[in-house]
């Protein structure tokens, strides 16, 4: 038995010893579609049809955010801490929220603050900035015996919310507590896209050398960065992970097949055609131009005031596969450009397989540098950097370089990516 099976098989055992209940929420359920008579249950739905009695005897700390919803009834579309607290099985001690909140009132960059809970009456730690010392700090103050962590993501290294949770399992190293993942499906799938980090580049929108599209849920970034890079980072990895699965759902599915009710993870990420094309447009964040936040469609309207119908027309032209383009003109009511009228373009996503958000994402910026040099430009701050995990699409894009020579300068550490993930993947 290698390392990494032994490795599972102990987590495995410690899951039956220590969560009673939890264990069967580990076994795999790669083999059943969604689309048969069973529906999707996620990591939350399964424990709370045991009642959270797994989590029962232990004094529970639970970061999560307004998406930690329950999607089958009795209970609804019930929040999991309301769920526990109303239950009464869990000794809810403290509620950590991330990036935009707890309940998700927050805009981009900001978050709702320490504060009261009013619903259920428990405290609200703001972890939005914290490093792990201050977390961990967070948790011993509150007597936190277990973490408990359930926040949806997107599918992109430079969406905040699985560095939230890796800065969290570094905080429960720290103060020497079991860390339980309630895993969601990934809603862009399981395909991998796009170039690692390169760690001279750390931020707060990717801390570790993974790719731009990591095509992994929580659950199994957790199982990387536990064996990989906590013992690094924190001195060891967690005393315990466990992983509540989410039960049948292949990793080749879209969100929109799994049947579960979209929540928004965060004010500017409405749908999960929203999700699809953020790996690849999220990009613009970095440049001058328009995301499209302050429009109904961020990230999928993408433009600024001195574009016109050329960019549309070029791309549509191009043969990328599984979008088209469409002209468009629009308004942001905030963020850059508010209030200015701004030409560019609506992707429209014509196939889950075929669509790669990354490649369709850098034909957009070698074409609009192109057309319109007067207009595209990154931000001062090089943020683009941050988001694309080095400096060198800035500088191929800036060479003149195009859409295949770039994407194809990543093409091995994709694959290296690819590899070293196998060994934590739970769904096929």
């Amino acid at each position: 038995m290698n390392a990494v099976s032994r490795r599972t098989f102990l987590i495995s055992s410690a899951v039956s010893a220590a969560l009673p209940g939890v264990a069967s929420c580990s076994t795999s359920s790669s083999g059943r579609p969604s689309s048969s008579a069973q529906p999707v249950l996620t990591g939350a739905d399964r424990l709370a049809r045991q009642g959270w009695r797994p989590l029962g005897g232990r004094r529970v700390g639970v970061v999560a955010n307004h998406t930690a919803v329950l999607s089958q009834p009795p209970a609804g579309l019930r929040h999991i801490v309301d769920d526990m607290h109303a239950g009464g099985e869990v000794d809810l001690v403290a509620i950590f929220g991330p990036e935009h909140g707890f309940r998700g009132t927050a805009q981009a960059g900001g978050s709702e603050g320490e504060h009261t809970d009013p619903r259920t009456g428990l405290p609200v730690h703001d972890t939005y900035g914290a490093d792990a010392s201050a977390l961990a700090g967070m948790f011993r103050r509150a007597g936190v015996e277990q973490v408990v962590f359930d926040i949806a993501d997107v599918g992109a290294r430079f969406y905040t919310y699985i560095w939230t949770m890796y800065t969290a399992m570094q905080a429960a190293v720290r103060a020497d507590v079991p860390f339980l993942v309630l895993d969601r499906p990934n809603p862009i799938g399981g395909a991998v896209a796009g170039p690692r980090l390169d760690p001279r580049f750390a931020s707060g929108v990717g801390m570790l050398p993974i790719a731009q599209q990591h095509g992994m849920t929580a659950g199994e970034l957790a199982r990387m960065f536990d064996r990989e890079y906590l013992p690094d980072s924190a001195g060891r990895s967690l005393r315990q992970l466990d992983v509540a699965e989410v039960q049948g759902w292949p990793r080749r599915e879209f969100f929109a097949a799994t049947g579960l009710p979209w929540v928004p993870p965060s004010p500017n990420m409405p749908t999960p055609d929203t999700a699809a094309v953020y790996p690849g447009t999220g990009l613009f964040e970095g440049t001058l131009l328009s995301e499209g936040r302050g429009t109904t469609r961020p990230f999928e309207v993408i433009g600024a005031p001195g574009i016109d119908w050329r960019w549309a027309e070029e791309l549509d032209t191009a043969g990328l596969p599984g979008v088209r383009f469409r002209e468009v003109r629009f308004v942001p009511t905030f963020s850059k450009h508010a209030g200015a009228a701004c030409g560019g373009v609506r992707l429209h996503r014509m196939s889950d397989s075929e669509f790669d958000a990354i490649r369709t994402a850098v034909a957009m910026l070698v074409t609009a540098r192109r057309l319109y040099p007067r207009v595209f430009g990154w931000r001062p701050d090089h943020w683009i950097d941050e988001l694309s995990g080095s400096a060198r699409l800035r500088h191929m894009v800036d060479a003149g370089a195009g859409t295949e020579e770039i994407v194809g300068a990543w093409q091995q550490e994709q694959a290296e990516f690819r590899r070293r993930r196998e060994p934590y993947l739970l769904y096929r």
